[in-house]
This record gives structure tokens, sequence and C-alpha cells, in this order.
């Protein structure tokens, strides 16, 4: 049997590697959800959001008109500013 050596395996294993694209550039780009004409079903994608927050958000929506900015979110029962922080770059109005 032949032995193998390691250096030229781990020249092509680095080489494959290097030839990559960075996971990042892997990672499609998410266009932020506009809150003043979601439906509840995309609203609930929306992390710390879920089902029933979603349809709370429609439910403000229509009963005191469109959210301005994200702090406009907080009229929402149960939405506070931690919540609004993780919405920064995911939601528009």
């Amino acid at each position: 049997m032949k032995q193998w050596k390691k250096g030229p395996v781990v020249a092509m294993i680095l080489g494959l590697l290097l030839g990559l694209p960075p996971l990042a550039a892997l990672a499609q780009e998410v266009a932020p959800i506009n809150v003043n004409s979601a439906d509840a079903e995309l609203l609930a994608e929306l992390p710390g959001i879920g089902p029933s927050r979603a349809e709370a958000i429609i439910e403000e929506r229509e009963a005191n008109g469109a959210f301005e900015s994200l702090d406009d979110l907080t009229r929402v029962s149960g939405i506070g500013a931690s919540t609004v922080d993780g919405l920064q770059d995911q939601v528009e109005f």
C-alpha cells in the first residue's frame, strides 16, 4: 500500500476552503417587513413577535392608525423596548 503524504492533501483541502465564498455571503438578505401592510403570518416571523402579538399589531394598527416609527410598536400590549430593539433592521413603516 502506498503511504499518503499529508502535505498535498492538506494543501488541496486548504485550497478548496479558500476558494469558497465567506458564509456571510451565502446568506440571503431579507427585505424589511412593513408593519403597516403585512399580514399576521408575515409579522409572526419577526423575532419576539409570534402569532398572538402579530394579531395584536394588526388590531392596534386598525384601531389607532399606522405605525410611524419603531417606538410606536410599544403601543401594542406585550411589545416593549427589548422586543423593539430586536426588530431594528427588520421592519419598515
